[in-house]
């Protein structure tokens, strides 16, 4: 097993063992604190462009199988453990996590302090990073070419994770619902939480025209998570703007949320490391419940969490807010049927708790259908 580097751009190196794809390897440096659902974060498009350092310490178990992938493909651009597990032992196994990694070229290290790693962002921030295996570069010559790869800030990434066709995910037993969601990354677990309330789901291209929408007369719009700067999105944004002024039932999650703040007039900004994992504390300010929840994003909108705003679409307010840092994680309008949040209430893998969201929204389509009756 040769030597291999994680090189952050501020100038700090670890030393671990090549594992998986050996060569280099470039992307945000961010770490995931849950200590099981590796395939789901391996898997789901919102993770590329992102190296992915896990804090637990044993990873790889279970294994993989073809049931829980998010998607068709690995996205992280490297994997970053401490122990990766020499066997699996699980019924459901069909491969390793190796095996996996391997078929994606997935360069990854092993053997680092990853708790001592996520220290270090924590306190100063996500930044780029890079994993140098099987090389000759010297220590300077792995710093300048970690500096000189893109950043997370600016990248506009939906169009590389979304799907170039239309595909529908059927409702299970009789359809009472249509709903087109936009694919901005979308994971495979969205969908199906959907058709399990009796909604014929069409996904679409991120590229999707407010026509090509309306022409399956849907009964409400999702937007999905996905990687990327929201601020870039911006016919997304225009797009969003066209549904809330035609009085839609949207929601958003993730991704998502962050394209919806910006439709009415908020700004977003980056988190210092972001909220990665599947044990993230959100308060839900309507109800005072706490959820455990599932999170993965890298940005955050910029919404007054005090009382009501005002937006060209009417009155909203901020619905949730992470206990942890108190970053707004829901938003909702009072006078359109529009409402988002931060997280995955379709929780794969993770707490169920925000599982609700998917009867609010049916909630929200049933009373549309009656005003509209």
């Amino acid at each position: 097993m040769s030597k291999a580097f994680l090189v952050l751009d501020d100038g700090t190196v670890f030393e671990g063992e090549s594992w998986a794809c050996e060569g280099e390897t470039f992307g945000e440096a961010v770490f995931s604190t849950g200590m099981t659902g590796y395939q789901e974060t391996l898997t789901d498009p919102s993770y590329h462009k992102q190296v992915v350092i896990m804090t637990a310490p044993h990873i790889g178990n279970t294994g993989m199988n073809s049931s829980d992938e998010e998607s068709k493909k690995i996205w992280v651009s490297g994997f970053v453990v401490r122990n990766p597990s020499p066997v699996v032992s699980n019924w459901r196994s069909e491969r390793t996590l190796e095996d996996d990694l391997i078929a994606n070229n997935v360069v990854g290290i092993k053997g680092l302090d990853t708790r001592a790693i996520t220290r270090h962002l924590r306190d100063l921030g996500s930044m780029r990073v890079g994993i140098f295996s099987n090389t000759e570069l010297t220590r300077e010559e792995m710093i300048i070419k970690v500096r000189k790869s893109p950043q997370m800030a600016g990248s506009f990434l939906a169009d590389s994770v979304s799907t170039l066709e239309k595909y529908i995910v059927p409702a299970i037993g009789e359809k009472k619902f249509t709903v087109v969601a936009l694919d901005l990354g979308i994971k495979a677990a969205t969908p199906r939480s959907m058709s399990e309330r009796a909604i014929e789901v069409h996904v679409l291209p991120a590229t999707s025209s407010m026509t090509e929408i309306m022409a399956l007369k849907p009964d409400g719009i999702f937007l999905s998570n996905g990687p990327g700067d929201p601020a870039t999105m911006v016919d997304a944004i225009a797009l969003v703007r066209e549904i809330m002024a035609a009085h839609i039932p949207l929601f958003g999650i993730c991704f998502g949320h962050q394209i919806i703040g910006r439709a009415l007039g908020f700004d977003t900004y980056k988190l210092p490391f972001g909220h990665r994992g599947i044990n993230q504390p959100v308060k839900n300010l309507r109800s005072g419940v706490v959820e455990i929840t599932a999170h993965n994003h890298g940005f955050a909108v910029a919404a007054p969490v005090e009382g009501n705003f005002n937006t060209i679409y009417g009155a909203g307010f901020v619905s949730h807010i992470c206990l942890n840092d108190g970053v707004v994680e829901g938003l909702e309008l009072l006078e359109s049927p529009v409402f988002s949040v931060q997280y995955h209430p379709e929780a794969a893998a993770g707490p169920h708790d925000a599982n609700y969201l998917f009867d609010q929204f049916v909630t929200l389509m049933t009373n549309a259908k009656v005003s509209n009756a």
